[in-house]
């Protein structure tokens, strides 16, 4: 019955019995710091560390997963991107000031719509070029019929017709070339000192970094707008796995229950300066929209052949504690500290010849946070 009633009462309380019943073994300050410690969350002698997922995600520890190479499978982590053909940059071909906004982020525009109007001098003298180069060009087509009716009268020598004929072709090479002016800045605006700046392609406002009543600059970036009907993972891969990947093979995108089947699109024959590893782009079917870009993913890809499969892991989520190589792995309640065994690197990561099975979730970026935390609790353990 004392047992039961111990348990049932708040922690802090029952550590204080539990110390007056140990006759003085514990003190009340020690109950209360052992208490807080086990409501805070922090590692225990087992190297496990406690941590929420908010705790997580403001001490920003991003997690990554083990890579398995060879084997006749290769699978690793991969971030979904826009289609390189299907996303557009729409810039100011024109300096001026921004007068009108017609989309917003992730709203979706037709090809040749309106994003933006532009007002400025250049875009005037644009617009007035075109509206003399018309007045010129309908001068010049009327003195053309007045000296083809003299001439067919035989009053007007032939040369005045043929210098009529020369001038009206000039007028309308001058009008042309006007058009083609405003029609590279933009387009028309609706005013003489306006232009419009229209959509390359159809698809969403992935970005727009303007605002109304903004004074931009020529060439300045205004919108990226997105074909997102296709998607695109772009893998690093060993020279040896990529000499196994052909354009067309098969690829699985994994994101919880989320599946898709990619295709290999290309395949790099060069390999990166940096990581000395060759690119591989694989092209995902987006048209039920259910991947979004920059969006972390898992893809899977056969290989034919291999050997034995090899671990690995990026660097960054490899600490030394205690003179080992350690990496932390995700568990329901934080992270666990895991000693490994290392091989040679690859690039940014490197092979793991023992400690690991190969379908855990490490903590990558800023695992070096999960190493002190640790140290702290073993401080505060010996102490």
């Amino acid at each position: 019955m004392k047992t039961r009633t111990i348990a049932a009462l708040p922690l802090t309380l029952a550590a204080l019995l539990m110390a007056g019943c140990s006759g003085g073994e514990k003190t009340a300050d020690d109950a209360q710091n052992a208490a807080s410690a086990a409501e805070e969350g922090h590692a225990d002698e087992e190297g496990e560390i406690d941590l929420s997922a908010d705790q997580i995600r403001k001490a920003g520890i991003e997690t990554v997963r083990v890579i398995r190479s060879g084997g006749g499978a290769l699978t690793l982590p991969a971030t979904i991107e826009g289609d390189p053909q299907g996303m557009q940059v729409v810039s100011a071909a024109i300096g001026g000031r921004v007068v009108s906004l017609t989309r917003n982020l992730g709203q979706s525009v037709g090809r040749g719509q309106t994003l933006a109007i532009i007002e400025s001098r250049e875009a005037a003298s644009l617009n007035a070029e075109i509206e003399a180069a018309r007045a010129r060009l309908a001068l010049a087509e009327s003195n053309l019929r007045r000296e083809q009716r003299l001439f067919n009268e035989c009053v007007s020598p032939e040369q005045d017709l043929i210098a009529a004929r020369t001038a009206a072709t000039e007028a309308r090479i001058a009008l042309r070339l006007a058009q083609q002016q405003v029609s590279a800045a933009g387009g028309g605006g609706g005013a003489l000192n306006r232009i419009a700046i229209s959509a390359p392609l159809s698809g969403q406002v992935v970005a727009r970094s303007v605002t109304l009543g903004q004074t931009v600059a020529a060439d300045a970036e205004l919108f990226r707008v997105a074909n997102l009907g296709r998607v695109a993972v772009t893998l690093a891969l060993s020279p040896t796995d990529a000499g196994k990947v052909r354009p067309g093979s098969q690829i699985e995108i994994v994101s919880g229950d989320r599946r898709s089947v990619a295709r290999v699109d290309f395949v790099s024959p060069i390999l990166d300066e940096t990581t000395r590893l060759a690119s591989v782009i694989a092209v995902i079917d987006n048209r039920a929209g259910q991947w979004r870009v920059g969006e972390p993913v898992t893809a899977s890809i056969q290989l034919p052949g291999g050997g034995p499969a090899a671990l690995l892991v990026p660097q960054s989520a490899v600490q030394t504690v205690e003179g080992r190589s350690t990496v932390f792995v995700r568990t329901d309640h934080g992270f666990r500290a895991t000693p490994i065994t290392l091989g040679n690197p690859s690039g940014d990561n490197v092979v793991v010849t023992s400690g690991l099975k190969g379908d855990e979730q490490l903590a990558g970026p800023n695992s070096f946070t999960l190493k002190a935390e640790l140290g702290k609790g073993e401080a505060e353990h010996g102490h």
